[in-house]
C-alpha cells in the first residue's frame, strides 16, 4: 500500500488532538478539584486513577489487538469518543463518583495509544522506526507544552470549565481525523492464532523487552516526579510567579521537542541509540544545578530517551506480537506514572521538597546502570561473534 504525505499529516494531526484532548485540563485539574471542595486524599485517588487504567488495560488491549488486527483503528477511534464522554462528565458533574468515572475514562483513552504507535510504525520500514517514534514523541510533547502554557490563562479568562470544553471540541476534531487515517493491512495469513496465555508467555520471552521497559519506567518516573509532579510546588516555594513558570515550562519542553525531532529525522544505529541513552541519563542524573537548567537538561535527555525506547519496543517483536509487546511496554512504564508521584509525595512529607529532585537524579542513575549493562552485554556478544568468525 502506498503511503502519501497527506496520510502522515492526517495521522499526526489526529495524534496531536489525541494528546491535547487528554492533557488540556491536566495543569489545573488538581486546583479545580480543590476548588470544588475535594480533600487532598480524594484528589490523590482521582489523579492516580488515570495511571491505574493504563496499567490494567494497555497490555490486554495489545494482546486483543494482535488477535483482532483489523480492529486497531476502531480501538483508536473509540479513544476519541471516550475522551469526549470523559470531558462531558467532568463539565456537568461534581460528585466524587462521577468525577472519578470521568478521570477513569480519560485513562482508558490514553490506553488506546498502543494502537496509534503500532499503526503509525507500519507507515515505515523497520529500519526507520526511530523516525516514526520520534515524530510521535514530538506530537506528544507539543500538546503537553500547549496545555501547560494555556490552561491557567483559559481558566482566568473564561472560567474553570473552559479547558474541559476545549478537550471535548478537540476530541471531536480528532475523531473526524482518525476516521480518515489509512491503515496498512497486516500480512497475518500465516500467523498462528495463540491463546491469551500464550500471548503473555511469548511476549515475556522477547529478548531485550524487560530492560527497555525498565528504562522507560524509570524515565517516566523522573518525568512525573518533576515537571508533571512537584516542579510547580518547588517553584512556588522559591517565589517563582506565574510568568516565570511559563519560562520554566519552556525550558523543559523546547529541548524535549528538539531532541524528539532529532530522533525523528536522523537515522540512528541500534548501538548509537544505546550510547545516546547512556549520555542522556548521565546528564539528567547529575544536572541538579539550578531549577531552569535542571529542567532544560531533563527535557533534552528525555527527548532522546523516550522515543528511542519506544522505537526499540516497536522493533523487538515479530509481526504477530507487535501490539502485545507494545502493550506490555506501555503498561510497564505506566507503573512509573502511577507510583512515582506517590513515592515522591511521601519523600517530600518525610524530608524536604528538594529531596524529591535528588530522588529524580537517583532514578536517572538507576536507568543509566541498565543502559550500561545492556551496552556491556552487546559489546561482549560482538567480541564473541568476531572471535568465532576469525577462528573459522
Amino acid at each position: 500500500m502506498q503511503i502519501y504525505r497527506r496520510d502522515h499529516v492526517i495521522f499526526l494531526a489526529s495524534v496531536f488532538c489525541f494528546w491535547l484532548a487528554t492533557y488540556i485540563y491536566v495543569p489545573i485539574f488538581s486546583l479545580y478539584l480543590e476548588h470544588i471542595q475535594f480533600p487532598y486524599g480524594t484528589i490523590g485517588v482521582i489523579l492516580g486513577s488515570y495511571g491505574v487504567m493504563q496499567i490494567l488495560l494497555r497490555f490486554p488491549l495489545g494482546i486483543l489487538s494482535d488477535r483482532l488486527k483489523h480492529l486497531r483503528k476502531s480501538f483508536y477511534v473509540s479513544g476519541f469518543v471516550i475522551a469526549a464522554i470523559s470531558g462531558l462528565i467532568l463539565v456537568f458533574f461534581e460528585s466524587f463518583t462521577m468525577v472519578l468515572i470521568g478521570r477513569l475514562l480519560s485513562g482508558i483513552t490514553a490506553a488506546m495509544w498502543v494502537m496509534a504507535t503500532i499503526m503509525y510504525t507500519q507507515y515505515f520500514n523497520s529500519e526507520n522506526s526511530g523516525r516514526a517514534m520520534g515524530g510521535m514523541q514530538f506530537l506528544t510533547v507539543m500538546p503537553q507544552f500547549a496545555s501547560m502554557i494555556t490552561a491557567g490563562f483559559l481558566v482566568e479568562s473564561l472560567g474553570w470549565l473552559f479547558p474541559f470544553w476545549v478537550g471535548i471540541m478537540v476530541s471531536i476534531i480528532g475523531l473526524l481525523l482518525s476516521l480518515c487515517i489509512k491503515v496498512v493491512p497486516s500480512n497475518d495469513s500465516e500467523d498462528e492464532r495463540l491463546s491469551f496465555k500464550q500471548y503473555i508467555i511469548e511476549t515475556l520471552k522477547i529478548k531485550g523487552l524487560i530492560p527497555v521497559s525498565m528504562i522507560s519506567l524509570l524515565t517516566h518516573s523522573l518525568l512525573f516526579m518533576s515537571i508533571f509532579g512537584f516542579t510547580p510546588n518547588l517553584a512556588a516555594s522559591l517565589g517563582i510567579g506565574e510568568q516565570e513558570m511559563i519560562w520554566l515550562m519552556t525550558a523543559f519542553f523546547i529541548p524535549h521537542a528538539a531532541a524528539s525531532l532529532f530522533v525523528a529525522f536522523y537515522k540512528l544505529a541500534h548501538k548509537s541509540q544505546l550510547r545516546i541513552m547512556f549520555l542522556s541519563l548521565l546528564i539528567a542524573g547529575t544536572g541538579l544545578i539550578s531549577l531552569s537548567l535542571l529542567h532544560a537538561i531533563i527535557g533534552l535527555a528525555l527527548g532522546f530517551v523516550l522515543p528511542i525506547c519506544l522505537s526499540q519496543a516497536a522493533t523487538l517483536s515479530p509481526t504477530s506480537l507487535k501490539t502485545s509487546v507494545m502493550g506490555f511496554f506501555q503498561s510497564f512504564y505506566a507503573l512509573g506514572i502511577f507510583i512515582s508521584p506517590l513515592i515522591a509525595g511521601r519523600i517530600a512529607d518525610w524530608f524536604y521538597l528538594t529531596t524529591v529532585f535528588i530522588l529524580a537524579g537517583v532514578t536517572s542513575l538507576f536507568a543509566l546502570l541498565i543502559v550500561f549493562f545492556t551496552l556491556v552485554a552487546k559489546q561482549g556478544k560482538y567480541h564473541e561473534h568476531s572471535t568465532h568468525h576469525v577462528s573459522q
